[in-house]
């Protein structure tokens, strides 16, 4: 694990409700709730992909290596290779819920400034 990366990341960013659903070794759900103004900050997984699945909402991925942007909607995914940096952000006007699926591997959040 890189020395500025975290086992938890809670810490590092304000989000309306995290509920973390599963977690075994080398997998985890959890559901993120942003609000407007809240996002995910820029950030790789050194072992784990993370695949997003928006319940309710929008939120916009972007992306580096090579730079990216999608949208997702109610029923969408998309799925971020692992050492992929990327950014998380509400994508509407109102609150949006969406679920992280992360493995399969030792899970890692490295921050990017």
């Amino acid at each position: 694990m890189s020395e500025s990366a975290v086992k938890d990341a809670a810490h590092l960013y304000e989000v309306e409700r995290r509920v973390r659903h599963v977690e075994r070794p080398g997998f985890r759900i959890q559901e993120l709730q942003i609000g407007p103004k809240q996002k995910v900050p820029w950030h790789y997984h050194s072992n784990v992909r993370d695949t997003f699945y928006v319940l309710q909402g929008q939120i916009r991925v972007f992306l580096r290596d090579p730079k990216e942007e999608v949208r997702l909607g109610p029923g969408e995914s998309y799925a971020v290779a692992a050492k992929r940096p990327h950014l998380v952000v509400n994508g509407g006007e109102t609150s949006a819920t969406f679920l992280v699926l992360q493995g399969i591997g030792e899970y890692d959040f490295v921050p990017l400034t």
